[in-house]
């Protein structure tokens, strides 16, 4: 077992984290097992998070900045250390985002990572893979921050109404995901908007694609693959791309009309849930 003496601060931002808790536990005067006490966590996940065998969490940085006193240290390397937890091709994308001040969004078959639930994210990375599960849906939810930020981005989501009937995770974890939605209607900078199946043909039909505006850095546009990711700030491809997300917010359903439709649907899917249960249907 690797010993947080021999751990080199520098070799990755976990590493980094661990390093420091340590340091400023001890010199507090405080066992793992007294700081776990303290901030409501078990002595073993100090020493996992300490040897960098663990990922540490916002909520758990925050209570062990407020308990060391360390001046918020932890709770601004934790962002780093579930950013270096991406995926390698990923990384780029979600310091993108981070320091986006307009972020545009086209998805045609699921919600946007940056408006999924917890569950929702679980079930998207599941598939196929359920090794730390737990941890990649940790550092995949921990990407919203960015709209907790003093000043954060506007965000603008089109979603192909397919991506609201696409059953991830059972009716359950759908339905959360579209109250989750729903919630965001008094927030003027996240926008979500529907483009319905009646919109046909559309400007979108070749695949999903965002777009990230910069208070003085060149627009990118992402496109993303199987496993990869495609950043570009070709001139041309960001005209293109602007153009036709324009042309899916005109076919798209208005804020209102988007909203009403996720609520027609959350209806719907209680009232079939209802039915096959034998009870009567309202």
């Amino acid at each position: 077992m690797t010993h947080i003496n021999i751990l080199d601060p520098g070799a990755s931002p976990l590493d980094y984290y661990g390093f420091e808790l340590r340091r400023y536990r001890e010199a507090a005067g405080l066992t793992q097992r007294q700081l776990g006490d303290i901030v409501n966590y078990t002595g073993s996940l100090i020493g996992q998070i300490e040897t960098a065998r663990k990922l540490p969490t916002r909520e758990f940085s925050e209570r062990v900045d407020a308990a060391l006193g360390t001046g918020g240290l932890l709770s601004r390397l934790v962002t780093l250390v579930l950013r270096s937890q991406l995926p390698a091709w990923f990384q780029q994308v979600a310091e993108l985002q981070a320091r986006a001040t307009e972020i545009y969004s086209f998805e045609t078959q699921m919600i946007h990572g940056l408006l999924q639930t917890k569950a929702y994210a679980r079930a998207v990375l599941g598939v196929l893979d359920r090794d730390n599960l737990d941890d990649r849906t940790a550092v995949r939810i921990a990407r919203q921050a960015i709209f907790e930020k003093e000043e954060p981005p506007v965000f603008w989501a089109v979603l192909s109404e397919a991506a609201l009937h696409q059953e991830i995770g059972g009716r359950e974890v759908m339905q959360e995901q579209l109250a989750h939605l729903l919630a965001f209607e008094s927030e003027p900078r996240i926008n979500i908007q529907v483009l319905p199946f009646a919109a046909g043909a559309h400007a979108g039909l070749q695949g999903s694609f965002d777009i990230y505006r910069f208070g003085s850095d060149p627009t990118i546009v992402y496109t993303e693959g199987y496993g990869s990711g495609h950043p570009a700030a070709n001139p041309d491809t960001v005209k293109n791309c602007s153009l036709r997300y324009d042309h899916l917010q005109a076919s798209a359903l208005s804020l209102r009309d988007s909203a009403e439709l996720i609520r027609r649907l959350m209806e719907e899917r209680d009232g079939k849930q209802a039915d096959s249960d034998g009870d009567p249907v309202a």
